[in-house]
């Protein structure tokens, strides 16, 4: 897929301030990235999870000035995440707060289309794999781009072809953070300190293959499907999807959490798939390595 040139504005994400000189502390002690890493114009993923090490959302954390972290996630998520958070607070010196109607968010695609000087905001590498791809941060008094902006479902697609995984309210909780690709992704450290469910994601990493892991479709025939939405693949092995987006003639591409190609127990799957009915859809490559 070529990328198209402009901006997107993600109007279904909100962002959490957290400040005070314990800020980076403690969501170091909450997150599944390195928090101590982050500087500057970076962007950091990280997952929060529950102590069973599922996936409760997935943050995008940037630095916006001296001990304050902001945190970019999607709306219908955010209390939530807020809301636990704060049981954690206990004496930390951290003040976190609902930022989301101070500031605008915009993918951008293209950046060298995009003139750094009639842009207004910050900008934080996006995609690990694709140097156009940007995330522009704004002040919501800063002037808002000028000129059409391009559909929030191309933004989604893009997303989808670079494998990249988001939490919404359909899928919290539901996945291991490695069924996620979160190892592939670059948000999870295995190498710093504890944080809620680290025991169980690094247990995963060192002792066990995940034998369940985010893939990339493409549906045969037209259908609608979102994150949540629950099937069998024509081989019969079940999926549950993260993310989906509609083609120009109908087909679906999506992100779902399924088996890894050759499971010992998809023979079995197969043949109550063909008796339950299934979807017919091609395997597409991901732009990284699945460990194995």
């Amino acid at each position: 897929m070529n990328n198209p040139a402009g901006l997107c504005q993600l109007e279904d994400f909100g962002t959490l301030r957290f400040s005070g000189p314990d800020a980076v502390k403690f969501l170091q002690g909450q997150l599944s990235n390195d928090v101590a890493k982050l500087a500057g114009a970076q962007l950091l993923r990280a997952g929060l999870h529950n102590p069973q090490g599922r996936t409760l959302a997935l943050l995008w954390l940037a630095s916006s000035a001296p001990a304050t972290v902001l945190a970019m996630a999607p709306l219908e998520v955010l209390p939530a995440t807020e809301a636990l958070l704060r049981r954690y607070l206990l004496r930390a010196k951290v003040t976190i707060s609902d930022a989301s109607a101070q500031y605008r968010l915009y993918g951008v695609c293209n950046t060298a289309a995009a003139n750094d000087d009639e842009v207004a905001g910050q900008r934080y590498p996006y995609d690990p794999n694709d140097p156009q791809r940007a995330l522009l941060l704004q002040l919501a008094s800063d002037p808002p781009p000028r000129g059409a902006l391009l559909p929030r479902e191309q933004w989604r697609s893009l997303d989808i072809v670079a494998g990249l995984p988001q939490v919404y309210a359909a899928n919290s909780g539901q996945f291991v953070a490695q069924m996620l690709n979160l190892d592939c992704v670059d948000a999870i450290s295995f190498t710093k300190g504890c944080y809620t469910g680290q025991e169980v994601i690094a247990r995963a990493h060192y002792r066990g293959r995940i034998k369940r892991r985010l893939q990339r479709f493409v549906s045969d025939a037209p259908v609608r499907l979102a994150a949540g939405d629950v099937g069998r693949l024509h081989d019969g092995r079940s999926f549950r999807v993260v993310d989906a987006g509609s083609l120009a003639d109908g087909r679906c591409e999506f992100l779902a959490v399924t088996a890894l190609p050759g499971a010992a127990h998809e023979a079995e799957d197969a043949l109550e798939a063909k008796a339950a009915g299934h979807l017919v859809c091609q395997e597409l490559a991901l732009p990284y390595a699945l460990p194995v």
